[in-house]
């Protein structure tokens, strides 16, 4: 029997009245329905990350976060546009690490007054970088339609089938790259 793959739901966002969490909820609800990897809300928020280059990196949330990251064999990212890109919190976090992202998948799941793909588009480049695989699939939402006032989420039900179908690829990709990570983790040893 296969191991299942450990899936962080990674939100995005920090800021005060922000929707992420609502966002991830929906997606872990839809995950665990599937019961193919086990799936877990990861808070950047619950890390208290300085900004990089600001302190000496021995603060507790650098340590806890690059364990968090190092587990997880994919992630899918909660991400909101601001100003045309992702939020500065979220770069921030993924700047504090680099070989713990490396050989991964990642889908996204994106909000914003274009369904925030733009902020997706730059989220990409950025993971290239960091050798993680970014899937085809990408639930965009908008904040005129899926979200009621602005800020109580309603997502569409068409929504649906563009979720199953990346986490389809999520897991397809994480699983295919784990055998990578197993063998460079063999030859560090």
């Amino acid at each position: 029997m296969t191991e299942k793959l450990n899936i962080g739901i990674i939100l995005g966002s920090t800021r005060d009245g922000r929707v992420s969490p609502q966002v991830g909820d929906w997606v872990k609800e839809i995950a665990d329905e599937r019961g193919d990897a086990n799936y877990e809300i990861v808070d950047i928020l619950d890390y208290q990350l300085p900004f990089l280059g600001t302190t000496d990196g021995t603060e507790p949330g650098i340590a806890d976060w690059k364990e968090k990251i190092s587990e997880l064999d994919g992630y899918v990212f909660i991400v909101q546009e601001y100003n045309h890109s992702f939020s500065g919190v979220l770069k921030n976090a993924i700047d504090h690490l680099r070989e713990e992202w490396h050989d991964k998948a990642a889908g996204i799941v994106s909000y914003g007054s274009t369904g925030g793909a733009r902020a997706a588009e730059h989220l990409r480049g950025v993971m290239a970088e960091l050798k993680i695989a970014d899937v085809r699939v990408h639930p965009t939402l908008s904040l005129f339609t899926d979200f009621e006032n602005f800020k109580t989420f309603k997502p569409a039900e068409l929504h649906l089938s563009n979720m199953h179908a990346m986490l389809d690829q999520v897991n397809a990709w994480s699983g295919a790259l784990k055998p990578l990570r197993v063998k460079e983790e063999a030859e560090v040893k």
